[in-house]
């Protein structure tokens, strides 16, 4: 399917209340399900992550997902010196989040040593994706698409197109989490801020509810 409709609007001012810091790491192998982990590793040194509602934490992908939308088949994940760990924060808890260089992060018996960050901006893109949205066990394709345009509603945020990809599980300590992928498109640049700003749902930090600008051809059902 090809998919590139963005009007984006050039004299419009990105607000930097909410903003991506890009950690370089250094990490040999991760396991592929990994956002619980990542999660706890992070919180052990940011023990005040939990209780801030905007904060994210990307789950880590490689460079053969395709961006993210692809998730790959084997087991473990093998970061390059170009993989970063991602965490989406208000402004005023970057230099908190300083905290996290130089520190070693245990994440399921696999070591990942966090080094210097920089900071990104949220884009103006108006077709954004997220890779993880919780959907309830048993839940169909339109069931979900369904609900999510209901919740968006709630939020009076408007989609024209919206596309979800199969379902996919994250092991928590009660058990299986399922989630489904879903790209939006049609977004007013406003929207598609706000939405990267305050995400769906309550496992942000799991990195599942969390927005991505995306741009260009992908073949959705394949993920």
């Amino acid at each position: 399917m090809y998919w590139q409709d963005d009007n984006v609007e050039e004299g419009f001012e990105v607000p930097d209340d909410v903003v991506d810091l890009l950690f370089s790491i250094r990490c040999k192998s991760l396991p592929l399900d990994h956002g619980d982990l990542l999660a706890k590793s992070i919180a052990q040194h940011l023990p005040w992550i939990a209780h801030e509602p905007q904060a994210a934490i990307h789950q880590i992908h490689v460079a053969e997902s395709s961006n993210g939308w692809h998730r790959p088949e084997h087991e473990l994940l093998l970061p390059s010196r170009r993989t970063r760990l991602v965490l989406r924060m208000p402004s005023h808890r970057q230099d908190d989040c300083r905290a996290l260089v130089e520190q070693t992060l245990d994440i399921g018996g696999h070591a990942l040593k966090v080094e210097s960050f920089k900071i990104r901006p949220l884009s103006k893109l108006t077709t954004i994706f997220a890779r993880y949205i919780e959907s309830p066990n048993g839940e169909n394709d339109d069931e979900f698409i369904h609900r999510t345009h209901t919740l968006l509603k709630k939020q009076k945020i408007s989609a024209k197109k919206m596309m979800s990809g199969r379902v996919v599980k994250h092991l928590k300590d009660e058990g299986h989490l399922a989630t489904r992928k879903l790209m939006l498109s049609g977004l007013s640049v406003e929207d598609s801020i706000r939405l990267q700003q305050s995400g769906i749902g309550d496992k942000m930090l799991m990195g599942i509810g969390v927005f991505l600008p995306h741009k260009g051809i992908d073949a959705v059902n394949a993920s």
